[in-house]
């Protein structure tokens, strides 16, 4: 899959299913369910400073590698995932967390189904 940091763009309107969860404690692993073979998202906060998503890969899913123009913040809610950042590779499993540099080069590939949460900072 190509991903687009343009395509979780600014904030919009409120969203009754994202306001529904304010206030709550949540699971957030089950917040996005598994789709075999693609990969879903949901999104939790959009706002012009930034926005809060959260995505399920099926296995052998993954991301294209591309850049945006901001820090991009991934943790691993479940399962188990390769990360590229700036040419380095790294195995992920759930609990951990990376930071993507701003301009730098990423991509990201399901070693087994995998579920993450993606908190980009905008400001």
């Amino acid at each position: 899959m190509e991903f687009k940091p343009e395509s979780l763009g600014a904030a919009e309107k409120p969203d009754k299913k994202r306001e529904e969860l304010k206030g709550k404690v949540l699971a957030l692993k089950d917040l996005v369910n598994y789709q075999d073979g693609t990969v879903a998202s949901r999104m939790v906060v959009n706002r012009k400073t930034g926005s809060i998503t959260l995505f399920s890969f099926d296995e052998d899913e993954g991301l294209s590698e591309h850049t945006a123009p901001y820090d991009a913040v991934v943790t691993i809610l479940d399962g188990e995932c390769e990360v590229w950042v700036a040419g380095k590779t790294f195995q992920m499993k759930e609990g951990e967390t990376i930071i993507f540099p701003a301009n730098a080069p990423h991509a990201l590939s399901a070693i087994t189904r995998f579920k993450m949460m993606l908190i980009m900072i905008r400001e």
